[in-house]
């Protein structure tokens, strides 16, 4: 296994933005007072995880160029 030439800078990434709230939604969840968790349908979960995983997978392969200023 190889990694991409500029893997030092993926923390800029949108896929691993989108992949890193993957993992972040459990733990936020757990964390929710149970007034506000009562608002979603805890059904709902893993397709809002499938959601985001597929906005990663679909920004990965959008081609992000560096900003430049103005």
């Amino acid at each position: 296994m190889k990694f991409v030439e500029n893997w030092s800078e993926g923390w800029k990434w949108l896929s691993v933005h989108a992949f890193a709230l993957i993992a972040l939604l459990p733990v936020a969840w757990a964390n929710l007072p149970a007034d506000v968790m009562a608002y979603i349908p805890e059904q709902w979960l893993p397709y809002c995880s499938a959601i985001v995983a597929v906005c990663g997978i679909i920004l990965r392969l959008v081609k992000q160029s560096p900003k430049t200023a103005t």
